[in-house]
């Protein structure tokens, strides 16, 4: 791939972009950029306060693109997401008024506080980067982006988001509390540090559809496949899970390690590439067994029961 070490100064650039904003979170930046380069969605799970929307906000901001951003709410209704056909009285037909889901990057504000019907909206969207209205079809714009962030299910007025949709985003995180340093920066910059739209554009939008084309030819030998493969077979037959990954988890986690191969200027996966990305992208697509699986905790459980499979499973040479 020619180019992959300028390729990787210039997504360096972004994370600095998003770092002046986004404080001592450098591993949710990158995991961020990386569902960007993969050309996969995001979805941002954690309590309220910790910096959520403000990642997805810097992440648009850092690149010269289209953004929108839905608050869900319960009375959110499908036509507030993909637009609505009004009557027009000069033309006497119908003409489509294009919802918010029309943008580069989409950030999807609490996602779970809004019913499955509305949550549903976004799955065609999501999986072939178009929409289905009134028997037409409408491209959305390239590149595309969902990100959207949840709070944690125990949280009264929320809607679980169902497996299908939660296998739509490539990755899932965490945004975790900052450590002590961290957030005594942020009290003593925070009417000093730049705000989200004072963040100045680093990459343009074409700049994004070479990295992501770049990504897709980052290579990826046989014994890698294997490695994935083992991985998921493993989740399929683990006696903790009730299902396994599915074969969209595998080729997710495919493209994300070829993305992180991209992000450190590599032209080829290695192990830890795909090591370093399997809880990210195979958490939330498994479903842990009742009969190991604590009230709340089901995300957790997970992710260590994958952390057991990852380290009983050797590492290709």
């Amino acid at each position: 791939m020619p180019g992959a070490v300028d390729l990787s100064l210039r997504i360096k650039n972004l994370q600095v972009a998003i770092e002046t904003v986004v404080r001592g979170k450098p591993e949710a930046v990158r995991l961020a950029i990386i569902s960007l380069l993969a050309g996969g969605h995001l979805l941002i799970e954690d309590v309220p306060g910790v910096g959520k929307t403000t990642l997805a906000r810097s992440l648009a901001r850092a690149f010269d693109c289209t953004f929108r951003r839905i608050q869900f709410t319960s009375d959110l209704l499908p036509s507030d997401i993909l637009g609505i056909s009004v009557f027009s009285q000069a033309g006497q037909c119908f003409e489509f008024r294009r919802g918010p889901i029309f943008a580069n990057v989409v950030l999807a504000d609490e996602i779970n506080r809004t019913t499955p019907k509305t949550q549903s909206a976004l799955l065609e969207a999501m999986s072939e980067g178009r929409i289905s209205v009134d028997n037409q079809t409408y491209c959305l714009p390239q590149p595309f982006m969902v990100v959207a962030t949840q709070n944690p299910i125990e949280h009264h007025g929320t809607y679980p988001l169902p497996e299908s949709q939660l296998d739509r985003f490539m990755l899932r995180i965490r945004m975790g509390y900052p450590e002590a340093g961290a957030e005594k920066e942020i009290l003593r910059l925070q009417n000093l540090r730049p705000m989200v739209d004072q963040i100045h554009p680093v990459l343009q939008a074409a700049d994004i559809i070479e990295a992501q084309r770049a990504v897709a030819s980052v290579a990826v030998e046989d014994s890698l496949l294997d490695y994935i493969l083992t991985i998921v077979e493993a989740t399929r037959q683990s006696e903790f899970l009730l299902a396994g990954v599915s074969p969209r988890g595998s080729l997710a986690l495919q493209r994300a390690a070829q993305a992180a191969a991209c992000y450190e200027g590599r032209d080829y996966c290695i192990p830890d590439d795909i090591k370093s990305m399997a809880l990210p992208v195979l958490s939330h697509r498994v479903i842990v067994s009742a009969k190991y699986s604590t009230p709340n905790k089901s995300s957790g459980e997970a992710e260590e029961i994958l952390a057991e499979i990852l380290q009983s499973i050797e590492i290709p040479l």
